[in-house]
């Protein structure tokens, strides 16, 4: 029974392997192409016919490694078709922000997540902005550094050219060979002048605020029998405040007093008859 794999090679009649030598195919100069198999990291539209390719659709590839790269890392450029009509779309990696970018035959559908985490600021961006931030907080710090600065820089002039000249009169006497003292800067006396003027004013504004005196006023000895008159002093009285009658001003109309009950009156008894006195008289006599 014959084998079913063949691990024997056929050799022509005529082979004659000292012909075969090694050699070497040409070098590609361009850029190192290599066929994968891939899927579509997102979801786009063909620029070409508008056909929609959804992630993760299955494509033949080229890979294609650029000379860009980021921090170091390589940059890969893949190139596939489209499932329609067969355009070329190229897409490539972007490890600054861990995607992909398209560059060129298709465009990338919307993805609102994606647009959110653009907007979100990185490392970088945060440091910048806190440097930003800072500069423009120190802004005044800086401006109040440099009038100090530029107000001691002056200050150092004035110093120096002091000495300069005060140096330049110092050689200048040792040379003619006279002795002189050294005399006070214009500048300084001048200052001190300006202060004891200064002082001047003040004083004398402060010493014309004082108040004046007035004295006391002489009264003449005819004056004393003049009898003095006393101003009207007028009183006050305080009357009481009227109430308002607010139910007037909302038309409620309030009833009328009761009138005072009448006093009562006593009749007066009413004269005794002739009778009855004729009667009385005959009781009151003792001879009955």
């Amino acid at each position: 029974m014959s084998e079913r794999k063949v691990l024997t090679k056929y050799y022509p009649p005529d082979f004659d392997p000292s012909k075969i030598t090694r050699q070497r195919g040409p070098k590609n100069a361009g850029p190192k192409l290599m066929t994968v198999r891939l899927m579509a990291p997102f979801s786009m539209k063909c620029t070409h016919c508008g056909e929609f390719i959804y992630k993760g659709r299955k494509f033949n590839a080229r890979k294609e490694t650029t000379e860009e790269k980021y921090y170091n890392i390589a940059i890969f450029r893949f190139y596939i078709r489209c499932t329609r009509c067969s355009g070329e779309i190229t897409f490539k990696t972007d490890p600054k922000n861990m995607d992909y970018e398209c560059e060129r035959g298709a465009k990338r559908n919307f993805e609102p997540w994606r647009e959110a985490k653009l907007n979100e600021e990185n490392e970088e961006e945060r440091l910048d902005r806190i440097e930003k931030e800072e500069a423009e907080r120190d802004a005044m710090k800086e401006l109040e550094t440099k009038v100090l600065d530029a107000k001691t820089e002056m200050a150092i002039a004035d110093a120096l050219d002091e000495i300069r000249s005060r140096n330049a009169r110092m050689e200048r006497a040792d040379r003619e060979g006279i002795t002189t003292e050294i005399q006070p800067d214009a500048a300084i006396d001048r200052r001190k002048r300006q202060e004891e003027e200064d002082a001047e004013a003040a004083r004398q504004a402060f010493a014309n605020r004082s108040m004046p005196d007035i004295g006391e006023e002489e009264i003449e000895e005819d004056m004393v029998d003049v009898p003095f008159e006393m101003s009207v002093v007028t009183s006050f009285s305080k009357k009481p405040k009227e109430k308002k009658d607010f139910g007037a001003a909302l038309g409620i109309k309030k009833k009328a007093p009761a009138p005072a009950p009448a006093p009562l009156r006593v009749k007066a008894p009413a004269p005794p008859s002739k009778l009855s006195s004729m009667l009385v008289a005959g009781y009151d006599s003792d001879s009955d």
